[in-house]
Order: structure tokens, then C-alpha cells, then sequence
């Protein structure tokens, strides 16, 4: 199936994948080729992993939005997204520690270290 994942910002990935997990308001879901068409609101600070075709397991931290399903293909459109390898794990614990931040800054710097976080226990 044919993934796109984007941010207000910028194009964070596209390419072809046999699978792709979100975290929306209803909880982890997990799409493959063939699935029923949706509509899906992610999370505040929650992540999507997407598996390439050629097995690359591709981890974003990814701030609001949505997403939608067809049958072959899958469109995340997030307010933002960082992929994992983008993320500097010090900072966000930082961000976490401090307690000074808004609401907003908190659950983007928590969605930032669980992506980093999924791509260090599992490489």
C-alpha cells in the first residue's frame, strides 16, 4: 500500500509499506493492504510506525491531526511530526523535567522520546 506521512511543515515520508500503527483518540490501530476505508484522529504527542516493504521500520512522534484509510493507501496528515532520528532524546527529557512548558510543548516533547525510545529497544 502507498504511505504518506506529512506534517503542516513538511513531507516526513512516502514510499510503500505492509504496515503502519497509529495511536488515535480510539486507541492503537494497525492498518495493512485491504483494509476497510477510515478516518482516524491521532493524538496529542503519540506515534506512527511504518513497515517499508523492505522491512525499514520508519518511527515518527507525531502531534495532532488525522488520518485516512482506503483500501491501498494511507495518508497521515499531523500539525507535526519528527521522525525518531530527528529526535534529540536529552532535550525532550529536558522539556519533560522542567514542568514550565505549555500543555502543547509537554505531549510533543513525550510523543518525541516514546518514538526515540521504540527505535532503541527494538534495534
Amino acid at each position: 500500500m502507498t504511505v504518506d506521512l506529512v506534517a503542516v511543515e513538511r513531507k516526513i515520508w512516502s514510499g510503500n509499506a505492509t504496515f503502519v500503527s497509529a495511536q488515535t483518540t480510539e486507541g492503537q490501530i494497525g492498518i495493512m493492504a485491504g483494509h476497510e476505508p477510515l478516518l482516524g484522529q491521532l493524538v496529542e504527542g503519540g506515534t506512527v510506525t511504518i513497515v517499508s516493504t523492505d522491512g525499514e521500520r520508519i518511527v515518527a512522534a507525531v502531534h495532532g491531526g488525522f488520518f485516512s484509510v482506503t483500501a491501498d493507501t494511507v495518508r497521515v496528515l499531523a500539525e507535526s511530526a519528527d521522525l525518531a532520528g530527528e529526535v534529540d532524546p536529552d532535550a525532550a527529557r529536558q522539556v519533560i523535567a522542567t514542568g514550565e512548558v505549555s500543555e502543547e510543548e509537554l505531549r510533543i516533547a513525550q510523543g518525541q522520546l516514546r518514538a526515540y525510545e521504540a527505535t532503541v529497544t527494538v534495534n
